[in-house]
């Protein structure tokens, strides 16, 4: 079957192959034009001219470019579906219109897949399809390798994450997710800097890899001879400006951790790191439910509530709220003091059939994830984590054991993470060196410490709240997409092996 197939698309490849020396043979060489002047998208045509009636043209010219992915007719017409970045738009060749040797070039060398730039008016056909009646159209790039089936498309998920450039051209809902994506981040962007947030960046490769627990990618800088990590988080970066009296400061950066991939995890993500000044976490989750209802009523026309799945996720304000021991209490029955317990917590993790945690840390973080996690549908924020999940949050002044620190969970996943910032050094020189116990212990995820960010505590750090989103759930959740490979468009995976 597989030799049939290669025989097939061989002898595709030919035709195109032979179609594109016929081009060139009558001087009309796709490779040659560096340039075409497009004056209109297909989307706004369709809008502009919706009322249009059956049957009528008007004067007035326009000139669109694009892939054509359908090609039908015969005699004296022919029709192609283009498709530009908008959408798609009918074009309509007559041979008294277009010209007769024009028409048979298009009809035995236009193949689909080609791009094209037409020139015409605006017309709807008899059948009522709005079309563009071509006058003149040029061949700006050939198609050689032949396009998935018009009627099934490119169906293998692998093949459509590996050669994303094929996804888009085939699939224009793919193409639309990753243009909302952009128009995502930039609307976010503006809601920041509206707000007085400054955009800066950070290191991407650093000495050591803190600000979140996680196994770093590492690698060599060889003018150096000195080893480097890519960073985990920017948050010990971004702290640092606080210091420095850059009161309220943003980054949207790639994170690079070095773990598992499945629909919720890449190994290289997008995220977004925040931190304001004299803000507490109340602040900062009021903040954030003004930030995701904004974002919502923006792809969804101002309404709260959004699609998920099969689910609808509201998003009226205000969030639910649930504190961290309370949520274990009520979904799972355990009691805080057993939670706290290091062995107590370790025999839960294994009674839930839970792969043996490497710290007292990961069986509370797994336990929570299998017990609480799945109730989380609408978005939810859950309060007051304890300390030894939060090695950078600060104590509540009531419960020193707890944090001001919230996770916002939407669909069973965390979309972000948020809290008041640890500015005490001498807690914060703790809290390192118990990292680095459990780093001696075998957890490979614990960061070793960063004194420098100790000696930047020490020299002042006002009050201050953080928050990190991660782009690509938001993106998830604003487009629908059940898996995160769905909202990056070159996502990790393995090299196919050429034999």
């Amino acid at each position: 079957m597989k030799d049939q197939e290669g025989t097939r698309e061989a002898e595709l490849i030919a035709a195109r192959r032979a179609n594109l020396a016929a081009l060139r043979s009558m001087g009309a060489d796709p490779y040659v034009l560096t340039r075409f002047d497009v004056n209109a998208k297909a989307s706004e045509l369709q809008r502009r001219f919706a009322d249009l009636p059956a049957g009528e043209s008007l004067p007035e010219r326009f000139a669109l470019a694009g892939r054509v992915m359908l090609l039908r007719g015969q005699g004296n017409i022919a029709f192609a579906d283009l498709w530009d970045e908008s959408g798609k738009i009918q074009l309509f060749l007559k041979a008294d219109v277009v010209g007769k040797e024009p028409l048979k070039a298009f009809q035995h060398h236009v193949d689909r897949g080609d791009l094209l730039g037409a020139q015409g008016r605006i017309a709807r056909t008899k059948h009522g399809e709005l079309s563009l009646l071509v006058e003149r159209y040029d061949v700006l790039g050939k198609a050689l390798a032949p396009l998935p089936d018009k009627w099934h498309g490119l169906v293998d998920v692998e093949r459509r994450y590996r050669q994303r450039y094929l996804d888009l051209a085939v699939n224009p809902e793919v193409r639309q997710v990753f243009l909302m994506r952009s128009r995502i981040i930039a609307e976010l962007r503006r809601f920041l800097d509206a707000r007085d947030f400054v955009e800066v960046e950070t290191p991407v490769l650093i000495n050591i890899a803190g600000g979140a627990t996680a196994r770093p990618f590492q690698t060599h800088h060889n003018a150096l001879d000195l080893d480097l990590n890519l960073r985990i988080a920017t948050e010990l970066y971004l702290k640092r400006l606080v210091v420095g009296g850059i009161e309220r400061v943003y980054e949207i950066g790639r994170i690079f951790r070095n773990e598992g991939i499945d629909t919720k995890h890449n190994p290289e993500f997008t995220m977004m790191e925040l931190y304001a000044a004299y803000w507490s976490y109340e602040e900062m989750a009021q903040f954030t439910e003004e930030l995701y209802a904004h974002l919502v009523a923006l792809v969804t026309d101002g309404k709260s509530t959004l699609p998920f799945g099969d689910r609808v996720l509201d998003f009226q304000r205000p969030f639910a709220r649930v504190k961290y021991f309370d949520a274990l209490q009520e979904h799972g029955g355990y009691a805080r003091a057993d939670l706290l317990d290091a062995e107590r917590a370790l025999h839960i993790a294994q009674s839930l059939g839970l792969p043996k945690p490497p710290s007292h840390a990961h069986a509370l973080d797994k336990i929570f994830e299998a017990v609480v996690e799945p109730h989380l549908v609408d978005p939810t924020f859950v309060m007051d984590i304890p300390v030894l999940l939060s090695p950078l949050a600060k104590r509540r002044a009531d419960d020193p054991l707890l944090t001001e620190r919230f996770e916002l969970f939407i669909a069973n996943m965390e979309a972000c993470n948020a809290f008041s910032e640890l500015n005490d050094p001498d807690d914060q020189r703790g809290r390192f060196e118990e990292q680095a116990r459990d780093r001696d212990a075998g957890d490979a995820e614990a960061p070793p410490p960063d004194w420098d960010f100790i000696t930047a505590l020490e020299v002042g750090m006002p009050p201050t709240a953080g928050i990190g989103i991660g782009i690509d759930r938001l993106v998830m959740y604003l487009t629908n997409q059940q898996s995160i490979r769905d909202v990056i468009l070159f996502p990790l995976a393995r090299p196919i092996v050429e034999r």
